[in-house]
């Protein structure tokens, strides 16, 4: 057990380390700007008070509302699977606690994040605004429509599962770019998707995966009969 006097910034700067090296690069990961990312972001700024001894772990975690922030792994996987540079803006459905779009915001110029839960989003963006995440854009709504008066997007990342690719959202897709997108129900997989310049799309299949589903207004409202 950790004691909670050793949960101080600098056992968990060791641990984030740590993360990085044992979780992130010795599994494959390369890509410096993503490693440099998430070697940045305080993944335990984002976790539950309860919970943060455990915020450096090498698995998901609930954050509440029966949603959960992603393994850091498939957090540093899907981003690097963007190829992103530095320039582009980046569409993320699925705020949760705020993680991701932290570590994409390291990253990219913009980020505009949608989370259907209510009080998620607005603590997502009181963290974010906290720690000073001024290129991050937050809205409480269904990620099924996307954000279409921003659109198009030079990338867009799925961090919950919808049984099927969402139509919609690829449309707001740049041609050349790129979406990562966890697909299924009961079996799921990390699915990557490239729009060529002519409109036409390719589809990688990258790894099996376990992600919450993706929830949209209809949905939601099913669930609360």
């Amino acid at each position: 057990m950790v004691a909670k006097n050793t949960l101080n910034e600098k056992w968990f700067d060791k641990k984030r380390k740590e993360m990085v090296q044992h979780q992130i690069i010795a599994r494959g990961v390369t890509d410096t700007l993503v490693i440099k990312a998430m070697m940045k972001v305080k993944r335990h700024l984002f976790v539950p008070s309860e919970i943060k001894k455990y915020s450096y772990s090498d698995e998901p975690l609930p954050i509440g509302y029966e949603q959960t922030i992603s393994q850091p792994y498939i957090v540093a996987y899907m981003t690097e699977s963007l190829k992103l540079k530095g320039s582009e803006r980046v569409l993320e459905i699925g705020t949760g606690s705020g993680y991701q779009a932290a570590v994409l915001a390291e990253i990219v110029k913009e980020v505009y994040t949608i989370e259907i839960v209510k009080p998620l989003a607005e603590n997502a963006e009181k963290i974010l605004s906290r720690l000073g995440y001024s290129n991050v854009h937050v809205r409480c709504g269904d990620g099924y429509k996307g954000w279409p008066e921003e659109a198009p997007f030079d990338a867009i990342i799925i961090t919950a599962a919808p049984p099927k690719i969402p139509e919609l959202l690829v449309d707001q897709l740049k041609p050349g770019g790129r979406m990562v997108v966890p697909i299924g129900t009961w079996y799921q997989e990390l699915v990557l998707l490239i729009k060529n310049k002519d409109g036409s799309v390719e589809k990688k299949r990258l790894l099996p995966v376990r992600f919450v589903p993706m929830v949209g207004e209809i949905q939601k409202k099913k669930k609360k009969k």
